[in-house]
């Protein structure tokens, strides 16, 4: 197998690797000679090392916008850089154990949000004005203005409001998780376009360079073959 020696770490590649400093972006280029002054446009680089200076200008990038990395970014900067996708760890994050408060918490601000609740309440505050004012004749055990029964639904909006706000906050912290998650796949996306549109560059101008190679010597042969037909003529 055909292999090259890096200008940069001295260390043989296979020759499908070999990238020209010619074809390099000019930012790339200022981080490479930046830690080896001694690489010039006319020195190579193998794709593994471009690749990770390319990661080197995009964690510049970030550090530039966005200012000092959080624990995001740097999730984010780790899986470009080992090229490994964000499924696992937010997968991972979402299997969240409850505990019997929450679920309780979870279960009464469904109950309590439905219309089955709604509905059944009603009936049941229907029948108690009824038993008291029809079949007890107003003096039963709670006879108009029904001050036990507002005492029970006082007692009862008492106890449900800080339920349903516990569930109210999780499902906050559910929400911040979630924006959280969408925002480090946008990033992620946005420096996989980066660096796709630095490959694709990147393979423009080698395109560009091998078409000028072949136009050179298309360019060589068209005048050798003008030398002869002018030898011929004379």
């Amino acid at each position: 197998m055909k292999t090259f020696r890096s200008d940069i770490s001295n260390i043989d590649f296979p020759i499908s690797e070999k990238v020209s400093a010619k074809t390099i972006r000019h930012s790339i280029l200022n981080l490479i000679q930046k830690d080896n002054p001694q690489f010039s446009h006319e020195s190579y680089i193998s794709l593994s090392e471009l690749n990770s200076y390319r990661e080197k200008a995009i964690s510049d990038y970030l550090v530039k916008e966005i200012g000092e990395l959080t624990e995001l970014e740097k999730t984010v900067l780790t899986s470009v850089t080992n090229n490994n996708t964000l499924t696992d760890k937010i997968d991972g994050d979402e299997k969240q154990i409850l505990t019997t408060g929450q679920r309780i918490a979870d279960k009464v601000a469904s109950f309590g949000g439905s219309w089955t609740f709604i509905i059944s309440f009603g009936v049941f505050i229907v029948i108690w004005i009824s038993i008291n004012i029809f079949w007890l004749i107003n003096k039963g055990f709670d006879p108009y203005p029904f001050i036990l029964l507002n005492l029970i639904l006082s007692c009862l909006a008492a106890l449900q409001a800080p339920v349903i706000m516990m569930s109210q906050n999780r499902q906050e912290e559910k929400d911040r998780d979630r924006s959280k998650k969408d925002y480090m796949i946008n990033l992620k996306s946005e420096l996989e376009i980066r660096t796709l549109h630095e490959k694709i560059d990147h393979f423009i101008m080698d395109q560009q360079q091998e078409l000028l190679e072949l136009q050179k010597v298309q360019i060589d042969m068209m005048n050798d073959i003008l030398k002869q037909v002018e030898k011929k003529n004379y």
